[in-house]
């Protein structure tokens, strides 16, 4: 995770160093806006790697559920430079509606972008399997920004052919829209920190098939206050388990381990937290929509 956080931050560096050339050549609004958006691509990379590093710190006394949302709190401050960006980038289009001016020398803003695409698509793919073998949110999240990065360097070449052409409105055209999906991938990004810094459950699905799944193991007669979370890249359930009220306590327990490995097999890393009620105990507080018992079938299942 570290090395491929120190990946991402060496691309933006050199691509920034390219772009801030290409922007004094050709002058272009659209350069102007990958090249901001390159700027907060190393902002972004910087905060991931020390979002990472802190996220993979262990529990402490002061932080007994770890460290993991310091990945969506990483994200967030991100978010808000990219906002900042998008307006920037706005209103300095908005500019060259009103004065507008030729793009000199789009040959060399092509020549940078087709660099820029190239060196995107290996970081990106070096990124892809980093993620998926640590399941990490930061370097996902940053991927994907990544992966965003190659149509907005296509929308730059787009801009500047058109210009070598004498349109050269389409310049701060090309320029606004930018601004406009910069605002709109911060949107998205604020989206899911908040989701998880607010501890947002699991997706419906994910939550159905881990009900299902210890409800119908052997001596489980049901499932209710299904709670769940993720920080980081670490993932948090807790549950009440109803079982047999004449079992001893050693048996329910017994019950419990064999529950406690089936679900850490399928969800490997979990942080998992299982309470033992007698069949049919119900708290005051409890949602209705977390009951789940099993229904026996033809096969006796």
């Amino acid at each position: 995770m570290r090395r491929a956080a120190i990946a991402s931050m060496t691309t933006a560096l050199v691509l920034m160093i390219a772009k801030v050339w290409a922007l004094w050549e050709t002058g272009s609004v659209a350069i102007l806006g990958s090249l901001a958006d390159t700027g907060l691509d190393l902002i972004a990379s910087v905060i991931t790697f020390i979002a990472v590093r802190v996220a993979a710190e262990p529990a402490d006394r002061e932080h007994r559920f770890g460290h993991g949302k310091a990945e969506a709190i990483a994200a967030l401050f991100q978010t808000m430079l990219i906002t900042l960006s998008a307006f920037v980038i706005a209103a300095r289009a908005g500019m060259r509606f009103s004065d507008p001016r030729p793009v000199t020398v789009p040959e060399t803003g092509i020549g940078v972008s087709v660099f820029a695409i190239v060196l995107t698509l290996a970081l990106v793919t070096y990124q892809k399997r980093i993620a998926r073998k640590t399941n990490s949110l930061a370097i996902e999240t940053d991927r994907l920004h990544y992966v965003s990065d190659l149509a907005l360097n296509i929308a730059v070449i787009l801009a500047l052919l058109l210009a070598a052409i004498g349109l050269d409105g389409a310049d701060p055209v090309f320029g606004l829209a930018i601004a406009i999906w910069l605002a709109w991938s911060g949107f998205k990004s604020a989206r899911k920190s908040i989701d998880m810094l607010m501890d947002r459950e699991w997706p419906e699905l994910k939550r159905q098939k881990l009900l299902n799944m210890v409800a119908l193991m052997p001596d489980v007669h049901g499932v209710h206050e299904l709670r769940t979370r993720r920080a980081g890249d670490q993932d948090f359930v807790q549950f009440h388990m109803w079982v047999d009220p004449d079992l001893t306590v050693a048996e329910a327990h017994e019950i419990s381990d064999r529950v406690e490995q089936a679900v850490l097999a399928a969800y490997p890393g979990t942080e998992l937290l299982i309470h033992i009620d007698p069949k049919g105990h119900m708290d005051d507080s409890e949602v209705e929509e977390d009951h789940f018992c099993p229904i026996p079938s033809a096969s006796g299942i």
